[in-house]
């Protein structure tokens, strides 16, 4: 699949889930916040309780750029964890190794977070890891491979270039942009995670 072709995708989904997936989705959904479609501009008909729990797991599901089988895996971990299940299906995803290079602003989008990683780029305490779904434990540091901090698209996060476009940092990070390196140094809370979603209903969906 194209670039040009993925965008116009992501652009086409931000707007059927009414949320900015990439940088590009937030223009295009500036000018047409409606969903797609020759009847978007309508209002939604009611909808059914069905309905509204699976998009809004649709919606988690868009902002970590996961499939359904990983996205049901992960609901599964979370139901087993202690404590509240959706506050442990945020951390579940939160602490993905591609979420927090792309929290960091090692990269502009989801899909190039993945790349990085997945073209062993990012280091994890020293060895390198090619698994995006790879759990970083809190006290662990996170840093681009020294070979690979010459590389263009690394010295443009260095300079912080996609600070315009990613949420500021949250708490949970202590990150050392100029080294391209941070350290998850605690555990996220639901509250701090920069994503949209009522997570209560994403846990109703896969609990019905």
């Amino acid at each position: 699949m194209s670039s040009v072709t993925r965008s116009r995708r992501q652009v086409r989904l931000s707007r059927a889930l009414g949320i900015a997936l990439t940088p590009k989705a937030v223009k295009h959904f500036e000018k047409r916040p409606y969903p797609p479609g020759e009847h978007g501009r309508a209002r939604r008909r009611t909808e059914s309780d069905y309905a509204v729990r699976l998009r809004e797991k649709q919606r988690l599901r868009a902002q970590y750029g996961l499939r359904e089988k990983q996205m049901a895996r992960a609901f599964e971990d979370a139901r087993k964890a202690p404590g509240l299940t959706g506050e442990a299906l945020v951390e579940i995803l939160e602490t993905r190794l591609d979420a927090l290079v792309l929290r960091a602003g090692f990269a502009r989008t989801t899909l190039q977070a993945r790349q990085a990683v997945v073209h062993r780029h990012i280091l994890v305490d020293g060895k390198i890891v090619d698994r995006p779904s790879f759990k970083v434990k809190p006290g662990q540091t996170v840093q681009v491979k020294p070979k690979s901090q010459a590389m263009t698209p690394f010295q443009v996060a260095a300079a912080g270039a996609h600070r315009d476009v990613l949420p500021a940092v949250p708490p949970y990070l202590t990150v050392s942009l100029e080294k391209l390196s941070f350290v998850l140094s605690r555990a996220p809370k639901r509250v701090e995670v920069p994503v949209t979603c009522e997570v209560q209903l994403v846990v109703e969906h896969y609990s019905r």
